[in-house]
């Protein structure tokens, strides 16, 4: 059978790899990722053929896993956190898609190819859990990376959210070129929620430099966050707790009704 796993690396942390990504990695013999990904892996990657490339070659990536596992090579394209969120996986089915299209059908053979996606934890789950339950209820992810969506397109989604009243957590809020996205985001959501929203910055979560920093909406700033960050803001309700050594933030769900 000619075999692409879909797997993904979770957040950082081994121990939050799950066992059925291990499993793929395990049954292939080619790998195929970002490099940064095999190392997140660590020695579940030793005796299989690597393919590594850079950030920005994602297209070429997945046109690579297809091509190693239609020629009959049991084949993993590996992404962190989870494969289908923001990641690889809808790039492999775009592409895909595009073969059924027949003036684009110069790949048949990837045709042929059982696909199987593996789930893992993202970023925003690993974060939530660093600070207790911020998803606790409806929430949402927003990319503010304008290379790929229109920027009136997020803006949209950012009016959106903020209307609905949604937890939000957003992907890539700044890079070296992209340094005002973010603040055009707290400044949307401050039309909607109070200043003293409670936001979490998690930088390089669940690996070994991570750190941790809840501040508030109206503090939020593009200074403090880089690519390696993720940034999710609370609802109107999110409560942020101090007890002691420890604090905690927590989207509430209703229940206070019934205590």
């Amino acid at each position: 059978m000619k075999k692409l796993y879909l797997v993904s690396a979770g957040p950082g942390d081994k121990n939050l790899i799950t066992p059925m990504a291990i499993k793929a990695v395990n049954n292939s013999s080619d790998l195929v990722a970002y490099g940064l990904y095999l190392t997140l892996l660590g020695d579940i990657c030793k005796g299989k053929i690597h393919h590594d490339s850079p950030l920005g070659q994602e297209i070429e990536r997945a046109r690579l896993a297809l091509d190693l596992a239609a020629s009959g090579k049991t084949t993993a394209l590996i992404s962190s956190g989870d494969i289908g969120i923001y990641a690889m996986a809808t790039l492999v089915f775009e592409l895909l898609d595009k073969q059924l299209n027949e003036e684009q059908n110069n790949h048949p053979e990837w045709l042929g190819v059982d696909i199987e996606v593996v789930p893992g934890i993202s970023a925003m789950q690993a974060g939530s859990s660093r600070i207790g339950a911020m998803l606790g209820h409806d929430f949402c992810t927003i990319s503010l990376s304008d290379l790929l969506t229109p920027w009136q397109t997020i803006e949209k989604r950012l009016h959106a959210c903020g209307e609905g009243d949604f937890v939000v957590s957003f992907y890539n809020p700044r890079s070296n070129k992209r340094d005002w996205q973010i603040n055009t985001a707290r400044d949307i959501l401050l039309q909607y929620r109070p200043a003293s929203t409670p936001v979490l910055l998690g930088r390089q979560l669940t690996r070994d430099d991570e750190s941790i920093t809840i501040t508030t909406l109206e503090n939020l700033h593009s200074d403090n966050v880089d690519m390696f960050t993720l940034v999710s803001v609370g609802n109107s309700e999110s409560r942020h707790i101090i007890n002691g050594d420890q604090q905690w933030v927590y989207t509430p769900r209703g229940y206070s009704k019934k205590l």
